[in-house]
């Protein structure tokens, strides 16, 4: 009995041994398991982020050969209506300020020839130099109101070309102004729908002739329908101009 006793308590501490030997093999897996599987979610997490970076980044350079390509059609637009309308604009003006220096010059010289008019040998000579001044003054003056009358009925006669061309040198830096923020965009996210968008547009357009009319004192509005109606633009808008 004792042999059959003894031999069934090695039995169970063997049994014993194993269970526990067991128990702790199987933690030890279920702990590499879990190791694993976190190692395995963690590098999947950052493969995620790096691809989401990368489609970022292609997202940016994207934008950024946009704003490329959009400035140099922006600058070859400015260079097409400088050379159709600006240029031949400024020749006009250029032209007409010619034949109005032109027609004033006769005056300043009768000017010029009766500022040093002797006023006869009856005149005292201490009075000469305060007459030829006061003689000379009095020309001159009448030579420059000439010389401003001249000028104002040129500017009258300037047309749309002319017109456009000083509406034309405002609207690009308005346009700089309102865009400069969007250069250093990166990202734009669109809260509202597309009708709200349109509608922001829309509202941010309408702006532009008022602010050019606050600037430049031209009725935009007024001097773009003058194209068919001539009468729309009257005085008031080219005497803004031509100040």
């Amino acid at each position: 009995m004792d042999v059959k006793y003894g031999a069934n308590t090695k039995i169970e501490d063997s049994h014993r041994m194993y269970q526990l030997q067991k128990a702790n093999f199987d933690g030890e897996v279920n702990s590499r398991k879990a190791e694993a599987q976190l190692a395995y979610e963690l590098q999947a997490a950052k493969m995620k982020q790096k691809i989401r970076n990368e489609e970022i980044e292609i997202d940016v350079v994207e934008r950024r050969k946009q704003i490329s390509v959009e400035e140099k059609e922006i600058l070859r637009r400015e260079k097409e209506l400088t050379a159709t309308i600006r240029l031949p604009a400024e020749a006009e003006a250029y032209r007409v300020e010619m034949v109005a220096q032109g027609k004033s010059s006769p005056l300043l010289a009768r000017a010029g020839r009766r500022r040093w008019r002797w006023p006869g040998p009856r005149q005292s000579a201490s009075r000469w130099p305060g007459a030829a001044e006061g003689y000379a003054i009095e020309a001159v003056g009448k030579a420059d109101a000439e010389r401003m009358r001249m000028k104002a009925a040129a500017y009258k006669q300037f047309g749309d070309a002319a017109i456009l061309s000083l509406v034309l040198d405002t609207l690009p830096k308005i346009a700089a102004e309102v865009s400069a923020p969007l250069a250093k965009t990166e990202e734009i996210v669109m809260v509202s729908g597309d009708d709200r968008t349109v509608a922001e547009v829309t509202k941010l357009v309408s702006q532009i002739p008022p602010t050019v009319q606050a600037l430049t004192g031209v009725d935009l509005t007024k001097c773009l329908l003058r194209l068919k109606t001539p009468s729309l633009c009257g005085e008031e808008e080219r005497d803004a101009i031509q100040s």
